[in-house]
């Protein structure tokens, strides 16, 4: 009975090893969690019975049927996320890359175990002691490692700051899954050969506490990236809010100097009015009233919102392009500041090049942005544009660079790590942005 077990706990190791891979992304599932595990594991079951039963009868190592099924729960994983692909194939990745290295481990102890109770090892498997030692081994990582997959790692997936880290990640996974299997003895009897389990105990152990050690010192540096591109987006929300504060000093002086002139202005009327000049008089009322400033100086309670849109409101002026902003945001308001900044910033930054691309007689900028329901807020934006707009299965390609859209990406992101929603549609000359977040 032993014997028919060994292969199938070999294989089994796929749970865990898909748990714990799915830790930092639960919040990106197609479907429910229970919904995903109820055909899944069925699945995944049938795969390790079928290729455990056949290993035993043909007495066959689990290595290729081990490969076969980690490629289908790899599949089964990239297919049941919405993240993009590097994400979640770096993070299958760096589950196999432990779990290589627990296997070796597992490895060194069944041949341990042989050796000092001087079992036969005419299967290909580990032995059974060996099996449970690997299984026990596989789902205690796993529960030691829920922590900081769901804070740290989903993170780091949560947030797009990190994109061009998971271009990079992959890479070193990947030679920890390569040294393990160029550690792989062709024979078992290697291991029993002079001092050649205690070298491969020592570089076993060696490899998974390097794999941990190179993990921790990534983390702490994408935190620390982290924290250095959250700083340059509140010095950008800054700078915003200085050149708009420059902006409202501008306008306040204005205000002074017509102030100051209003009582020779007064006169200058009077006097025309006395002398019954009404052409005069109509003249000069008009010019008057064409010197009065515009004074949209506030356009929410919300200082850094004020801000973003008071800022992309002097850049459209500057270019001659109308824009109606629609503002009732508090002064506190139900979801992250910076998140909310974010939107705006990246929705008007589109807007407003779209706007540059297109004819000055159909430029316009509309947003509207207000709070639902005490906790959602609600972001609309609507531009003009000429052209096309380039898109493909709900991903918006950037019209500046041959590659995805970063701002509307990023847009989609926030939306859904808040548990909102967002919408792009464009037709009859007209792109427009809906953004829910929820608080």
């Amino acid at each position: 009975m032993k014997d028919i077990l060994r292969p199938l706990l070999e294989l089994t190791v796929v749970f865990p090893g898909l748990l714990l891979a799915y830790f930092p992304v639960r919040s990106y599932l197609k479907q429910s969690p229970a919904r995903l595990a109820a055909w899944a594991v069925p699945l995944l079951l049938g795969l390790c019975l079928g290729g455990g039963l056949l290993c035993y009868h043909f007495c066959l190592s689990t290595a290729f049927p081990l490969l076969l099924i980690t490629l289908a729960a790899i599949f089964l994983y990239l297919k049941t996320l919405r993240v993009s692909l590097w994400k979640s194939g770096t993070i299958a990745l760096a589950v196999c890359a432990v779990f290589a290295c627990l296997n070796s481990l597992s490895r060194a102890v069944g041949a341990a175990i042989t050796i000092r109770l001087q079992l036969p090892s005419d299967k290909p498997w580990f032995c059974f002691s060996a099996c449970i030692f690997y299984n026990m081994v596989c789902w205690l990582t796993a529960a030691a490692a829920y922590y900081p997959a769901t804070h740290t790692v989903r993170t780091m997936v949560e947030d797009e700051n990190f994109a061009q880290t998971w271009y990079v990640f992959w890479v070193l996974p990947l030679v920890f899954i390569l040294l393990n299997l160029f550690m792989i003895p062709r024979y078992q009897i290697t291991l029993r050969t002079g001092r050649v389990l205690q070298v491969y105990i020592v570089m076993s152990i060696a490899l998974l506490f390097l794999m941990f050690l190179f993990n921790a010192i990534f983390l702490l540096m994408a935190n620390s990236l982290n924290r250095n591109a959250r700083l340059q987006q509140e010095n950008q929300f800054l700078s915003m809010q200085q050149q708009r504060y420059e902006s409202l000093k501008a306008a306040i002086e204005e205000v002074r100097q017509a102030r100051h002139d209003m009582r020779h202005q007064l006169n200058q009327i009077s006097a025309l009015a006395e002398a019954g000049d009404l052409d005069g008089l109509k003249a000069y009322l008009a010019k008057t009233v064409s010197r009065i400033p515009n004074l949209d100086m506030s356009f929410c309670e919300n200082r850094a919102a004020d801000s973003v849109v008071g800022y992309y409101c002097t850049l459209a002026k500057r270019e001659g392009i109308p824009f109606r902003a629609k503002l009732d945001l508090p002064q506190a308001l139900p979801v992250d500041e910076i998140d909310t900044c974010l939107v705006l910033s990246n929705l008007l930054e589109n807007a407003f090049e779209a706007s540059l691309r297109t004819a000055p007689a159909r430029r316009q900028i509309r947003i509207t942005a207000y709070v639902h329901a005490e906790r959602l807020l609600l972001v609309e934006v609507e531009n003009a544009f000429d052209g096309e707009v380039n898109e493909k299965s709900g991903v918006f390609r950037s019209s500046k660079r041959k590659e995805n859209g970063i701002g509307i990406q990023s847009v989609q992101h926030i939306a859904e790590k808040t548990g909102g929603a967002s919408t792009f549609t464009y037709q009859d000359g007209v792109f427009s942005a809906k953004v829910m977040l929820c608080g």
